[in-house]
C-alpha cells in the first residue's frame, strides 16, 4: 500500500520540533525521531505525551505548539496503520488530530484523510440499489403536540415566506430583528436527497470519528460526551425508537469542516451575507426524535436549515431575558433555568403566561433566528439540520 504524503510535515518538522524543545518537550522530540522512522510504539508514546499536554489545564491555556505536536504524532501513527492496511484505525487517528490538533499540519491531515477514505471506499461492497431512508414514516401532529411543552402552536406562529429575496429579508426581518421561516431555497442542495440515504452517509462518513452528546441535554447531570464512528452513531439513531434509550446527539459540531464530502452537499445561503459581516461557524445538528436543546440564546445571526426530518422551535424575544431567569454562572449565562418541558411554577410562576413565537420547521425550510432571541428546540423525528452563524459589520465576533 502507498505511503501517505505529508509535504507540510516534511518541510515544517525542524521548526516545529525546535519550538517544542523551547517549551520543554525534550522527551517528545527524542521519541518522535523514532516514530518518524516507523516505530509504532514510539509514535503512540509521542501521541500520549502530547495528549497529556492538551489536558494539563483549561483548553484555552494550551499552547498551540502542543496542539501541532499532537497532530504530528497522530500522522506518524496513521502512517503506520495505513501501511498495514488498517484503514479504519488510520481514519480514527487522523480525525482525532483534526478534532484536537493544531492548524499547522491541517492540509496534510485533509489530504491523508482523502487518500485513506478513497482506499476504504474501494474496499467496500457496492450498494444494494435500494435506498434505506433515515426518515420515512408519516408525521403525526397530534402525537407531536402530546410531547411538546404546554401551549405549543397555540400562541403566534413564526411568519413563513417563500423564496424570500435578499432585499426583502433585509428590509422586513434582518433590520427589525424578527424571525422568519424561508421556504423554497434548498431544493438545489444535494443534501436534500443524499442525507436521507443511510448507505450514502455510511459511504462518505461511516468510518469517521465524531464527538456526540449522550443524555437529555447539556444541563442534565447525567449528560456526557463520547467519541464514536459515524456508523456507530447511525446505528444508535436507528435504534432510538426504544423510549428507554438515552438520546445520542451530534450537536453544534463543525462536521463539514471535518468531512469535506458533506460540505459539498450544501450551500451557504445568501442571507448569511446580510449586514456585511462574516460567517462565524457552520455546524451540524443530527440526532433522533426527543433530542432537546434547552432554552438559550446565541450571540450571532443564525439561519437554521432543516435538511432531514422536523423540529419544533419556540422563540422568546431578547426583551424577556429577565423573565426567563438566565443562569448566573458565566459558562451558562446564555441558558435559562426554566425547563419548558416541566416548568416549575412555584419558582417561575409567570413563565407559562409569557408570549412567544413557535413553529414546526419542516424539511427544506430555513429559520432565521436573530441574535439574543431565546429559543428551545426539540426534534420531532430523526433530524439532520445545519446552522449558519454570522456577524454583521457592527457586531462583536466574540461568543
Amino acid at each position: 500500500m502507498d505511503h501517505l504524503s505529508t509535504p507540510i510535515l516534511d518541510d515544517e518538522s525542524p521548526r516545529l520540533l525546535q519550538a517544542i524543545l523551547e517549551h520543554g518537550g525534550y522527551a517528545y522530540v527524542g521519541i518522535v525521531a523514532q516514530a518518524s522512522a516507523g516505530d509504532i510504539r514510539a509514535a503512540e508514546a509521542a501521541r500520549e505525551m502530547a495528549w497529556e499536554q492538551l489536558h494539563s489545564g483549561p483548553w484555552h491555556s494550551v499552547l498551540p505548539v502542543w496542539r501541532d505536536a499532537y497532530s504530528m504524532a497522530c500522522i506518524h501513527v496513521a502512517k503506520y496503520h495505513y501501511r498495514n492496511g488498517e484503514l479504519g484505525e488510520a481514519l480514527r487517528v487522523l480525525d482525532m488530530a483534526i478534532i484536537m490538533g493544531g492548524s499547522l499540519l491541517r492540509k496534510d491531515l485533509d489530504s491523508a484523510i482523502e487518500t485513506v477514505s478513497s482506499k476504504a471506499r474501494e474496499a467496500q461492497n457496492g450498494s444494494s440499489g435500494e435506498v434505506k431512508r433515515l426518515v420515512s414514516q408519516e408525521f403525526d401532529k397530534a402525537e407531536a403536540l402530546r410531547v411538546l411543552p404546554v401551549r405549543s402552536l397555540s400562541c403566534k406562529l413564526v411568519v413563513k415566506r417563500s423564496a424570500l429575496s435578499l432585499e426583502g429579508f433585509l428590509r422586513e426581518f434582518f433590520l427589525s430583528g424578527s424571525p422568519v421561516i424561508i421556504t423554497g431555497c434548498m431544493g438545489h442542495w444535494p443534501a436534500r436527497t443524499r442525507w436521507n440515504d443511510i448507505d450514502y452517509l455510511k459511504k462518505v462518513a461511516g468510518d469517521r470519528t465524531v464527538p456526540v452528546e449522550v443524555g437529555k441535554n447539556y444541563l442534565c447531570q447525567e449528560w456526557k460526551q463520547e467519541l464514536i464512528t459515524f456508523s456507530q452513531f447511525l446505528e444508535r439513531i436507528q435504534s432510538s425508537g426504544n423510549s428507554s434509550s438515552v438520546p445520542t446527539y451530534l450537536a453544534q459540531h463543525p462536521l463539514f469542516d471535518q468531512i469535506n464530502e458533506l460540505q459539498k452537499d450544501i450551500c451557504i445561503p445568501d442571507y448569511c451575507f446580510a449586514g456585511g459581516g462574516e460567517l462565524q461557524s457552520l455546524n451540524a445538528w443530527f440526532g433522533p426524535a426527543r433530542t432537546v436543546t434547552p432554552l438559550h440564546h446565541d450571540p450571532h445571526h443564525n439561519i437554521l436549515a432543516q435538511v432531514v426530518g422536523k423540529k419544533y422551535i419556540r422563540l422568546y424575544p431578547a426583551s424577556l431575558a429577565e423573565e426567563l431567569h438566565p443562569y448566573t454562572e458565566t459558562m451558562l449565562s446564555n441558558s435559562s433555568q426554566v425547563d419548558l418541558d416541566h416548568i416549575d411554577e412555584t419558582k417561575f410562576p409567570n413563565v407559562p403566561e409569557l408570549d412567544f413565537l413557535d413553529c414546526i420547521l419542516d424539511e427544506g425550510e430555513m429559520l432565521y433566528i436573530p441574535p439574543k432571541w431565546w429559543h428551545y428546540v426539540r426534534s420531532l423525528s430523526i433530524s439532520f439540520s445545519v446552522s449558519f452563524w454570522w456577524s454583521d459589520s457592527g457586531s462583536s465576533t466574540e461568543s
